[in-house]
Protein backbone atom coordinates (compact mmCIF):
# COMPACT_ATOMS: atom_id res chain seq x y z
CA UNK A 1 0.00 0.00 0.00
CA UNK A 2 1.73 3.09 -1.32
CA UNK A 3 0.38 6.62 -0.11
CA UNK A 4 0.02 8.91 -3.41
CA UNK A 5 0.01 11.42 -2.78
CA UNK A 6 2.41 11.40 0.05
CA UNK A 7 1.24 11.87 3.65
CA UNK A 8 1.52 15.13 5.52
CA UNK A 9 3.50 15.43 8.86
CA UNK A 10 1.99 17.03 11.80
CA UNK A 11 1.65 17.36 15.86
CA UNK A 12 -0.95 16.03 17.53
CA UNK A 13 -3.21 18.63 19.78
CA UNK A 14 -5.83 16.05 20.54
CA UNK A 15 -8.01 13.29 19.49
CA UNK A 16 -11.55 13.50 21.05
CA UNK A 17 -14.96 12.34 20.02
CA UNK A 18 -13.69 8.61 18.56
CA UNK A 19 -13.87 10.23 15.47
CA UNK A 20 -11.96 13.86 15.38
CA UNK A 21 -8.38 14.99 15.71
CA UNK A 22 -6.85 18.20 16.23
CA UNK A 23 -3.18 18.77 14.76
CA UNK A 24 -0.15 21.63 13.83
CA UNK A 25 1.13 21.48 10.78
CA UNK A 26 4.44 22.26 10.04
CA UNK A 27 3.89 25.63 8.86
CA UNK A 28 2.11 26.58 11.83
CA UNK A 29 -1.67 25.70 10.76
CA UNK A 30 -4.00 24.61 12.80
CA UNK A 31 -6.46 21.86 11.21
CA UNK A 32 -8.85 19.46 12.53
CA UNK A 33 -9.79 16.25 10.06
CA UNK A 34 -10.99 12.34 10.82
CA UNK A 35 -9.92 9.80 12.65
CA UNK A 36 -10.53 6.62 10.97
CA UNK A 37 -10.44 4.45 14.63
CA UNK A 38 -13.39 4.21 17.06
CA UNK A 39 -10.68 1.78 19.28
CA UNK A 40 -9.78 3.28 22.21
CA UNK A 41 -6.21 3.86 20.64
CA UNK A 42 -4.69 2.91 23.81
CA UNK A 43 -1.11 4.67 24.11
CA UNK A 44 -1.17 5.82 20.59
CA UNK A 45 -2.94 10.05 21.12
CA UNK A 46 0.04 11.49 23.21
CA UNK A 47 -0.63 15.41 22.39
CA UNK A 48 2.77 16.34 20.83
CA UNK A 49 3.17 13.13 19.18
CA UNK A 50 4.48 13.17 15.29
CA UNK A 51 1.60 12.08 13.08
CA UNK A 52 1.24 11.52 9.67
CA UNK A 53 -2.41 12.57 7.78
CA UNK A 54 -3.37 11.84 4.16
CA UNK A 55 -5.25 14.49 2.25
CA UNK A 56 -8.40 14.17 0.54
CA UNK A 57 -10.24 17.55 -2.36
CA UNK A 58 -13.62 15.05 -2.60
CA UNK A 59 -16.50 17.56 -2.28
CA UNK A 60 -18.28 15.11 0.11
CA UNK A 61 -15.96 14.81 2.80
CA UNK A 62 -16.65 17.21 5.41
CA UNK A 63 -13.02 16.86 6.93
CA UNK A 64 -10.38 16.55 4.05
CA UNK A 65 -6.99 15.63 6.53
CA UNK A 66 -7.53 12.08 7.71
CA UNK A 67 -5.75 10.24 10.75
CA UNK A 68 -3.45 7.95 9.27
CA UNK A 69 0.24 6.81 11.17
CA UNK A 70 2.10 8.17 14.44
CA UNK A 71 5.50 7.74 15.65
CA UNK A 72 4.86 5.64 19.25
CA UNK A 73 7.43 3.64 21.18
CA UNK A 74 9.97 4.45 18.69
CA UNK A 75 8.17 3.64 15.34
CA UNK A 76 5.69 4.25 13.02
CA UNK A 77 2.30 3.21 13.67
CA UNK A 78 -0.67 2.77 11.46
CA UNK A 79 -4.22 3.67 13.18
CA UNK A 80 -6.30 3.60 9.64
CA UNK A 81 -8.71 0.93 10.28
CA UNK A 82 -9.73 0.57 7.18
CA UNK A 83 -6.20 -0.62 5.90
CA UNK A 84 -5.99 -3.94 7.05
CA UNK A 85 -8.33 -5.41 4.65
CA UNK A 86 -6.60 -3.45 1.52
CA UNK A 87 -3.06 -4.96 3.72
CA UNK A 88 -4.71 -8.84 4.23
CA UNK A 89 -5.91 -8.76 0.30
CA UNK A 90 -2.09 -7.73 -0.90
CA UNK A 91 -1.01 -10.57 1.78
CA UNK A 92 -3.10 -13.16 0.55
CA UNK A 93 -2.14 -12.50 -2.98
CA UNK A 94 1.76 -12.63 -2.52
CA UNK A 95 1.32 -15.60 -0.92
CA UNK A 96 2.31 -14.74 3.20
CA UNK A 97 -0.71 -16.35 4.62
CA UNK A 98 -0.92 -19.74 4.38
CA UNK A 99 -2.72 -20.94 0.91
CA UNK A 100 -5.09 -18.72 1.40
CA UNK A 101 -3.42 -17.31 -1.92
CA UNK A 102 -4.22 -20.10 -4.33
CA UNK A 103 -7.92 -19.49 -3.89
CA UNK A 104 -9.30 -17.99 -7.72
CA UNK A 105 -11.90 -15.30 -6.05
CA UNK A 106 -11.71 -13.11 -3.31
CA UNK A 107 -14.71 -10.83 -2.34
CA UNK A 108 -15.02 -8.00 0.29
CA UNK A 109 -17.67 -7.12 2.69
CA UNK A 110 -20.25 -10.50 1.83
CA UNK A 111 -22.93 -10.76 4.73
CA UNK A 112 -22.42 -14.12 6.39
CA UNK A 113 -23.27 -15.40 10.57
CA UNK A 114 -25.80 -13.44 12.57
CA UNK A 115 -26.53 -10.16 10.58
CA UNK A 116 -22.39 -9.83 10.02
CA UNK A 117 -20.45 -9.17 7.22
CA UNK A 118 -16.98 -11.69 6.42
CA UNK A 119 -14.57 -9.24 5.64
CA UNK A 120 -12.66 -11.66 3.09
CA UNK A 121 -14.87 -14.26 1.42
CA UNK A 122 -12.38 -16.97 -0.51
CA UNK A 123 -13.91 -19.19 -3.17
CA UNK A 124 -12.78 -21.48 -5.81
CA UNK A 125 -14.74 -24.33 -7.88
CA UNK A 126 -12.20 -26.90 -6.41
CA UNK A 127 -11.99 -25.70 -2.64
CA UNK A 128 -13.44 -25.34 0.77
CA UNK A 129 -15.01 -21.68 0.76
CA UNK A 130 -12.95 -19.73 3.19
CA UNK A 131 -14.33 -16.91 5.54
CA UNK A 132 -11.41 -14.51 6.11
CA UNK A 133 -12.18 -12.77 9.65
CA UNK A 134 -9.49 -9.25 10.04
CA UNK A 135 -8.62 -7.11 12.52
CA UNK A 136 -6.41 -4.28 13.14
CA UNK A 137 -3.31 -4.58 15.83
CA UNK A 138 -1.40 -1.60 16.62
CA UNK A 139 -1.53 -1.92 20.65
CA UNK A 140 2.15 -3.02 22.35
CA UNK A 141 3.24 -2.60 25.59
CA UNK A 142 6.03 -5.14 25.86
CA UNK A 143 9.18 -4.48 23.03
CA UNK A 144 8.54 -7.53 20.26
CA UNK A 145 5.11 -8.11 21.16
CA UNK A 146 2.10 -7.04 19.83
CA UNK A 147 -1.19 -7.44 21.48
CA UNK A 148 -5.58 -7.52 20.65
CA UNK A 149 -7.49 -6.49 21.87
CA UNK A 150 -6.40 -3.24 23.76
CA UNK A 151 -9.95 -2.75 24.88
CA UNK A 152 -13.07 -4.91 25.44
CA UNK A 153 -14.75 -5.88 21.84
CA UNK A 154 -18.16 -8.03 22.60
CA UNK A 155 -18.48 -7.24 18.52
CA UNK A 156 -14.86 -9.25 18.23
CA UNK A 157 -16.13 -12.18 20.82
CA UNK A 158 -18.96 -12.47 18.49
CA UNK A 159 -16.83 -12.61 15.09
CA UNK A 160 -15.26 -15.54 16.47
CA UNK A 161 -18.06 -17.48 17.46
CA UNK A 162 -19.50 -17.16 13.91
CA UNK A 163 -16.25 -18.20 12.87
CA UNK A 164 -16.55 -21.55 14.49
CA UNK A 165 -20.23 -21.71 12.92
CA UNK A 166 -18.71 -21.54 9.74
CA UNK A 167 -16.15 -24.66 10.55
CA UNK A 168 -18.95 -26.32 11.91
CA UNK A 169 -20.97 -25.69 8.66
CA UNK A 170 -18.19 -27.11 6.48
CA UNK A 171 -16.41 -24.20 5.68
CA UNK A 172 -12.87 -22.92 6.49
CA UNK A 173 -12.30 -19.69 8.95
CA UNK A 174 -9.64 -17.77 9.29
CA UNK A 175 -9.03 -15.06 12.30
CA UNK A 176 -6.13 -12.77 10.37
CA UNK A 177 -4.25 -10.19 12.60
CA UNK A 178 -2.79 -7.90 11.31
CA UNK A 179 -0.40 -6.02 13.21
CA UNK A 180 0.23 -2.05 11.47
CA UNK A 181 3.53 -1.70 13.46
CA UNK A 182 6.80 -3.33 12.09
CA UNK A 183 8.64 -3.74 15.65
CA UNK A 184 6.92 -6.59 16.83
CA UNK A 185 8.32 -10.66 15.77
CA UNK A 186 5.48 -12.25 18.40
CA UNK A 187 1.41 -11.40 18.99
CA UNK A 188 -0.27 -12.34 21.93
CA UNK A 189 -4.48 -12.52 23.03
CA UNK A 190 -4.71 -9.71 25.60
CA UNK A 191 -6.34 -11.50 27.87
CA UNK A 192 -6.07 -8.88 31.02
CA UNK A 193 -7.90 -6.69 28.90
CA UNK A 194 -10.28 -8.45 27.78
CA UNK A 195 -11.31 -12.07 29.25
CA UNK A 196 -13.84 -12.95 27.54
CA UNK A 197 -12.70 -12.35 24.41
CA UNK A 198 -9.37 -14.37 25.04
CA UNK A 199 -11.78 -17.11 25.95
CA UNK A 200 -13.99 -16.64 23.14
CA UNK A 201 -10.89 -17.15 21.48
CA UNK A 202 -9.67 -20.36 22.60
CA UNK A 203 -13.02 -21.68 21.65
CA UNK A 204 -12.73 -20.48 17.99
CA UNK A 205 -9.69 -22.33 17.96
CA UNK A 206 -10.65 -25.29 19.19
CA UNK A 207 -13.61 -25.21 16.83
CA UNK A 208 -10.99 -25.34 14.16
CA UNK A 209 -10.90 -21.86 13.72
CA UNK A 210 -7.31 -20.94 11.71
CA UNK A 211 -5.29 -17.77 13.20
CA UNK A 212 -2.73 -16.24 11.73
CA UNK A 213 -0.64 -12.68 12.22
CA UNK A 214 0.70 -10.81 9.88
CA UNK A 215 3.37 -8.46 10.70
CA UNK A 216 3.76 -5.35 8.25
CA UNK A 217 6.45 -2.42 7.52
CA UNK A 218 5.12 0.94 8.30
CA UNK A 219 6.82 3.99 7.18
CA UNK A 220 5.21 7.52 5.71
CA UNK A 221 5.29 6.33 2.23
CA UNK A 222 3.94 2.57 2.42
CA UNK A 223 2.80 -0.04 4.75
CA UNK A 224 4.20 -3.19 3.45
CA UNK A 225 2.65 -6.98 4.53
CA UNK A 226 6.15 -8.87 5.77
CA UNK A 227 5.17 -12.21 6.79
CA UNK A 228 3.70 -14.39 9.84
CA UNK A 229 4.77 -13.62 13.33
CA UNK A 230 4.32 -16.47 16.09
CA UNK A 231 1.58 -16.72 19.23
CA UNK A 232 3.51 -15.86 22.16
CA UNK A 233 2.04 -18.17 24.37
CA UNK A 234 2.93 -21.85 24.77
CA UNK A 235 -0.46 -23.59 24.95
CA UNK A 236 -2.09 -21.23 23.09
CA UNK A 237 0.26 -21.24 19.73
CA UNK A 238 0.44 -25.15 20.44
CA UNK A 239 -3.43 -25.11 20.02
CA UNK A 240 -3.17 -22.67 16.72
CA UNK A 241 -0.89 -25.02 15.33
CA UNK A 242 -2.87 -27.94 15.53
CA UNK A 243 -5.87 -26.30 13.51
CA UNK A 244 -3.95 -23.22 11.41
CA UNK A 245 -2.82 -24.33 7.59
CA UNK A 246 1.40 -22.95 7.61
CA UNK A 247 2.76 -21.59 4.29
Amino acid sequence: MIFDPPLVPARLISRYKRFLFDAELEDGTFVTGSCPNTGSMRGLTTPGSLIWLSAHDSPKRKYTLVFEMVEADGTMVGVNTAMPNRLAMEAIAAGLVGDLGNYETIQREQRYGRNSRIDLLLTDPARTTAYVEVKNVHFSRQPGLAEFPDTVTARGAKHLEELGDMVEGGHRAIMLYVIQRDDCDRFRICADMDAFYATAFERAVRRGVEVYALNCRVSPGEITPLGLIPMDEPGIAALCTETTITA
